[in-house]
């Protein structure tokens, strides 16, 4: 699922315009600014760098917004529903499975899930796929595939169904213990998504040929113009950041703390992939620039594991829903993941 950090509150003529006004957009402009002021010399190389790396990702973008677009048209999310159908056990494998490759925002799920689990559906099932589906969409395994390799696009994805898997098996082998017992929230919230964002307006079997519907043909076009200005919006700001980051933060630095060998970088990967994650689009090329400044490979996954998982659009669609100590164990569960992600790939890269 992706993650996009859409904003979906009401704006009118009396919001205020700093409320109005898109933060990226403006963060965007102003790195240019700051860097006319503070150090003329580097404004040209930044911008150049920013965009030849945009065009460089340019056909991976396309491919992206067109998946997506065909994906939401179709009304291929009505396939989610039946992974909760069936035994738990092929209940958690197919939510890891598919909750990895579901291109719809974080708020979507809230009403989604709500349904789910007022329907009695298993929180094995439901952790399962919270926990695959902030970290792989069709968008973001071509950006990463495009940025730092197809190699590294795979191994996220199966990182994904592995995290999921284990946050599964995990509630159901402890069911009965009073941290998931009686799980949600006295009265979960409806989702603030607006008429955009939600139970999708389409039911029963997706309809592939889509272009045969007005309606769908205008999903399409809503979905493709509004992911290629988010893509091009976040991926602009973070190849900007990487610039910077190549320019100004001292390799060495970043060698000392997230370099080397060993579960220290894996574990200081896990613990900043929080606080610095953007979305999991703007955090590639961020992961690009630590690359190249000496971050260790196993740093790098879990990274994009724990910051994906505890970005703010996933997490709260969590944390909406179930008990803070629910809430706190997705948390538990993801960085174990993401740790245990981090391990592999060191070994296998």
């Amino acid at each position: 699922m992706s993650d996009h950090a859409h904003s979906h509150d009401p704006v009118g003529p009396n919001t205020p315009i700093w409320k109005r006004l898109d933060k990226a957009v403006v963060v965007i402009l102003l790195i240019p600014f700051l860097l006319a002021i503070f150090d003329l010399p580097q404004l040209l190389p930044t911008v150049i760098f920013a965009g030849n790396a945009i065009l460089h990702t340019g056909v991976f973008i396309i491919f992206a917004v067109l998946a997506v677009g065909y994906l939401k048209a179709s009304g291929a999310e009505t396939i989610l529903a039946k992974a909760f159908e069936g035994r738990e056990m092929r209940m958690i494998v197919m939510a890891a499975l598919l909750g990895g490759m579901s291109p719809f925002c974080s708020c979507e799920v809230i009403p989604f899930i709500a349904a789910l689990l007022a329907l009695g559906t298993p929180l094995s099932a439901v952790m399962a796929f919270w926990l695959a589906s902030p970290l792989m969409d069709p968008a973001m395994f071509f950006i990463t595939s495009g940025t730092l390799g197809i190699d590294f696009a795979v191994a996220k994805m199966l990182a994904a169904i592995g995290v999921g898997l284990l946050g599964g098996f995990t509630v159901k082998v402890f069911a009965t213990s009073p941290i998931f017992a009686d799980p949600l929230r006295p009265k979960a919230p409806a989702s603030g998504c607006g008429d955009s964002c939600g139970p999708s307006a389409f039911s029963g079997k997706p309809e592939w040929a889509f272009w045969h519907s007005t309606e769908r043909r205008d999903v399409f076009r809503d979905t493709v113009i509004e992911n290629a200005l988010f893509l091009g919006k976040w991926l602009l700001l973070a190849y900007l950041f990487e610039a910077m980051m190549i320019h100004y933060v001292p390799a060495e630095m970043v060698a000392s703390v997230l370099g080397g060998e060993g579960i220290k970088p894996i574990l200081l990967g896990a613990l900043v992939g929080g606080p610095a994650y953007l979305n999991g689009y703007a955090a590639v090329p961020l992961v690009e620039a630590l690359l190249i400044q000496g971050m260790s490979n196993g740093a790098a996954m879990s990274f994009m594991i724990a910051g994906g998982v505890s970005c703010i659009p996933a997490a709260i669609a969590v944390w909406a829903l179930v008990k803070p100590r629910v809430f706190a164990a997705y948390i538990g569960i993801a960085m174990t993941g993401a740790v245990f992600a981090g391990m592999l790939w060191n070994i296998a890269a």
